[in-house]
């Protein structure tokens, strides 16, 4: 059962029945489905598979193929001792698996599947593994037209600068690039439909604010527990599954990955994100290309966002962390040593969980713009997204998300995360104002500012929310169509 990923599995379909070999690369972050969902696409159609392992030297990945290849019938080969030899060698067993259709009861028109998983981990370093597959895929491969490469990586900026944007021989080769991203909050509740995890939809938002959309975090929820005993026993348990997760899962993407991790930690102090001298001041160190490196690896992998204030230029782009897990993380680890496995359900019911969760709720907006803009019927419109800092008779002005549309209108939104429906008091109301007017006065008379409430469960009518132009709630998140 595949949930979700309809676009993923069209892509995939049509290269089974297309009239050429296909090489298809398919990347995103670590635990989001990626291998699952080749697996439970292809079955029993795929003729090979072999994936790299984490810290194996170019050795140990060798053997592995060796051993998956033998597993698979190719016998009579002898063990290859480098890239070049291996795949020579599955050349030789496909090849002779397609010279007996009538045996294997292949039809003509059904193509073979290779499956090569983890890449960046096969790939070692100095292993000439890149060199052997360019050569595999451009001497032979593409020149049939019954194979189907599918290449995967976890690694998401190795993928995209080693394979996507190859300047050797795999430039252009690449016939389709499927990135899969977390799910939506409409994905995760055919998810938890489907498990048979009884989750309300506020419940699921509450979840993706601690892991996101991601399945592997998911599939660790148990139906006869209630949302905050799972978040205990997953997180804060003396043996949850998830309480070194954060440290494995950066140290299994990137070398030097303690680097990394600082720049995480110095990105979850500031919610609304820091520039790239901010970053240098936080983690003291000098300007460098190590840097440039590390967030763009981050990004790639969609652990942050780069993006821009209103009327900011390019070189004023602000850096955010949106992985909801890595936020959650470096929130919350050190009450693991203070609590004895309970701590969120006591948490759940405080001031403190409020403000947090209404600080989340922002992130799950970005994740679901696409959500927001069908609800708001602009879907066919062109729209930037921003955020704006300003001040307003001495006020220092916060707005953090901004809908740009290319019909001359700007939504301004208010994100607001309640257990019922929202009320806007007069100093809401009032707060509310002065940002729409110190923005107006910012852009000047080239575009018409509207408010736009996104909610959970809609506002209470009354005087003030009358003066709310266009509203969004929870439910909208849901909806496909």
């Amino acid at each position: 059962m595949i949930i979700g990923r309809k676009r993923e599995q069209e892509i995939l379909q049509n290269c089974l029945v297309s009239d050429k070999s296909e090489f298809i690369v398919l990347y995103g972050r670590r635990r989001v489905g990626k291998t699952y969902l080749v697996r439970e696409f292809f079955k029993d159609k795929l003729t090979f598979y072999s994936t790299g392992v984490l810290g194996g030297n170019r050795e140990t990945q060798i053997r592995i193929w060796n051993n998956e290849l033998s597993g698979v019938g190719g016998l009579s080969y002898s063990y290859a001792n480098n890239w070049l030899d291996a795949f020579w060698n599955l050349r030789m067993f496909i090849e002779e698996k397609l010279s007996d259709k009538n045996h294997y009861n292949k039809n003509n028109n059904e193509k073979t599947i290779i499956f090569l998983d983890e890449l960046p981990w096969m790939a070692t370093r100095n292993s000439d593994f890149i060199p052997a597959l360019d050569y595999f895929w451009n001497r032979w491969a593409s020149s049939r037209k019954d194979i189907v490469l599918i290449v995967c990586g976890s690694a998401t900026s190795w993928m995209t600068d080693k394979i996507i944007n190859n300047k050797g021989g795999l430039h252009n080769r690449m016939t389709q690039s499927i990135l899969i991203k977390p799910f939506t909050l409409c994905e995760c509740e055919d998810y938890y439909k489907h498990h048979l995890i009884p989750l309300t939809r506020y419940q699921m938002a509450e979840a993706y604010m601690v892991f996101g959309g991601i399945p592997y975090y998911m599939s660790l929820f148990e139906s006869k527990y209630s949302l905050y005993q799972n978040i205990d026993n997953i997180y804060f348990a003396s043996d949850a599954k998830l309480q070194n997760e954060f440290d494995n899962l950066f140290k299994s993407l990137y070398p030097n990955a303690e680097h990394y991790i600082d720049v995480i930690e110095a990105l979850a102090q500031k919610g609304i994100g820091l520039s790239r001298s901010d970053i240098l001041s936080a983690l003291k160190i000098s300007d460098g290309g190590g840097l440039t490196r590390i967030l763009k690896d981050l990004e790639a992998s969609g652990f942050i966002r780069k993006y821009k204030s209103y009327g900011q230029k390019k070189r004023d782009s602000l850096y955010q962390l949106v992985d909801f897990f890595s936020m959650f993380d470096v929130r919350f680890r050190d009450k693991r040593e203070d609590y004895s496995g309970d701590f969120w359900l006591s948490f759940s019911s405080t001031v403190a969980y409020s403000v947090w969760s209404g600080i989340c709720f922002e992130k799950v907006c970005l994740y679901h713009i696409t959500e927001i803009r069908r609800k708001l019927s602009i879907l066919g419109v062109m729209t930037a997204i921003y955020a704006w800092r300003g001040k307003h008779e001495n006020n220092g002005v916060q707005i953090d998300l901004i809908l740009d549309r290319n019909d001359n209108i700007v939504n301004v939104c208010e994100m607001k995360f309640s257990s019922g429906q929202y009320t806007i008091d007069k100093k809401n109301s009032n707060a509310i104002r002065n940002k729409q007017v110190a923005f107006a006065d910012f852009i000047g008379a080239k575009k018409s500012v509207q408010t736009t409430m996104i909610t959970t469960f809609g506002l209470k009518p009354n005087i003030y929310s009358a003066e709310i132009t266009s509203q969004v709630t929870l439910d909208d998140f849901f909806n496909l169509i």
